[in-house]
């Protein structure tokens, strides 16, 4: 894939930014709207691959490595996991939560009552917990999924046409 014309990068230049901030909108209101983490990351993804048409593949790969995106990978997975293991945690050392695995600790309890305040209203980000953070985590991780797969294939394609 190489790169596309001057007009076709500037609606990408244009439209890439707004895109963006969809998807991360989707990602952080995912507990009050359709969506969260595995929709808003396909969006931001989308996004991605539509730079990567625009400007081709190996300008695209001068700028993101393989390996940079199999840290935010990881980083995403390991984030989700780790506020999982949080919940368990929090389980154990206070009695008052009745939690499961994904224990919702951040919101309606008495240890951390900062958090009570800042969850209060019914369309507020915070009403739900520990979800919001665990939908970007797992947008992390499928924005950065997504598209190494993307560029994966359209590097690979690159290499069979022998360019």
């Amino acid at each position: 894939m190489s790169g596309m014309s001057r007009i076709v990068k500037t609606i990408t230049n244009v439209a890439f930014p707004i895109v963006l901030i969809y998807g991360l909108y989707v990602i952080a209101h995912g507990h009050l709207t359709p969506g969260g983490g595995f929709q808003g990351g396909a969006v931001v993804a989308s996004g991605l691959a539509m730079l990567l048409v625009a400007y081709g593949s190996i300008w695209v790969i001068g700028k993101v490595k393989e390996k940079q995106l199999s840290i935010l990978e990881s980083i995403g997975a390991i984030g989700f996991i780790g506020l999982a293991f949080l919940g368990i945690l929090m389980v154990f050392i206070y009695s008052s939560f009745q939690g499961n695995f994904f224990n919702n600790f951040l919101i309606n309890q008495n240890e951390i009552p900062l958090f009570n305040e800042i969850g209060a209203g019914l369309a507020n980000i915070n009403t739900a917990g520990v979800i919001p953070l665990m939908n970007f985590a797992v947008g992390l991780k499928v924005i950065a999924g997504l598209f190494a797969i993307v560029l994966v294939m359209a590097y690979a394609t690159r290499i069979k046409e022998g360019k």
